[in-house]
């Protein structure tokens, strides 16, 4: 499929809400874009307040959902089934991007589908030869890579491997996607202080720290692990700034460490993309805010963004 296909979230969050608006205000025309959602839920949401989009000149594929289950703010395994269908749909199509609005894992699960989000999913349908999808989170030049997702901290299982691996397919993407092609990485120590020589934690001694020397002998330009609290300083003054940064990309442990330093500099306009697979995907970096779902109030920044991105990255 040559258009970008755009997937409305949750029929009980802000998805179609945002979405509608992010049409409205970009005005895209009619051969960059497929809607994969259902027009009930569409025309429930296009009478909300800065909505009233267009929507009768994009194409929409219908994935079935009835009126009568649209409960804004509210989870349910409808809306669960919706999303999870939607989702399946666009991998059976492979257009050239996906832009996904949020959708809520507890009505995933309530569905019966136990996936930790929508990259797992995307993972599941689309990877073909041992292909992992990946997150990375975009905004405009500071972008940074999470090398484990939604998991419990007690559970994060790091390898030298993992490591490897991950960054490996990371340069991938740069080269390929970016057009970057000596990408600058700067990788995040797992402890704080990057463990203090091992007196704070063995990780940086005993996993990062020979992943970075294998890659290195590679030819990758990566750092050795530097502590969290302080790498970030300079990527926020930098984008602040509109300068150009230090780093290409930082490459976080786990979730809230690479999460919270680029949504707090570039809050609305971060994009998670996700890498590794023959498609690429953006989502806006927030969830389904049930708390303001059906009010009209939804702030469209970031799927604005992420429709940009996707549009940008699959020329």
């Amino acid at each position: 499929m040559d258009k970008i296909a755009i997937l409305t979230g949750d029929p009980n969050g802000i998805g179609a809400e945002i979405t509608l608006k992010a049409l409205k205000i970009l005005n895209l025309t009619t051969d960059k874009v497929v809607l994969i959602s259902n027009s009930e839920v569409l025309n429930f949401y296009n009478n909300l307040a800065g909505c009233h989009a267009d929507i009768d000149k994009y194409e929409i594929i219908e994935i079935p959902y009835n009126k009568a289950d649209i409960h804004a703010g509210k989870v349910s395994a409808q809306a669960g089934e919706f999303s999870f269908q939607s989702l399946k749909k666009v991998c059976e199509l492979k257009p050239k991007a996906i832009v996904t609005a949020p959708v809520a894992k507890n009505a995933l699960h309530l569905a019966g589908y136990n996936f930790n989000g929508q990259t797992e999913v995307l993972q599941k349908y689309l990877s073909h030869d041992g292909q992992l999808a990946e997150m990375l989170f975009v905004a405009d030049n500071f972008r940074v890579l999470l090398l484990t997702r939604h998991c419990a901290l007690k559970e994060i299982n790091l390898t030298k491997e993992i490591v490897i691996k991950k960054v490996e397919n990371l340069v991938k993407t740069f080269r390929t996607v970016f057009k970057i092609d000596n990408p600058k990485f700067a990788l995040c120590g797992f402890n704080p202080h990057a463990g203090e020589d091992g007196i704070l934690g063995r990780e940086e001694i005993e996993i990062l720290i020979p992943a970075v020397e294998y890659l290195k002998d590679e030819g990758i330009d990566i750092t050795y692990p530097k502590p969290s609290d302080t790498l970030f300083i300079n990527a926020g003054r930098y984008y602040y700034n509109n300068e150009k940064d230090d780093y290409d990309c930082y490459i976080a442990c786990y979730h809230d460490q690479g999460l919270i330093p680029v949504k707090t500099v570039a809050g609305e306009k971060t994009v998670n993309t996700t890498i590794g697979l023959d498609v690429i995907r953006t989502s806006p970096g927030h969830g389904t805010a049930f708390d303001i779902a059906g009010k009209g109030v939804a702030n469209p920044d970031s799927m604005v963004e992420a429709i940009r991105l996707a549009l940008k990255l699959s020329e």
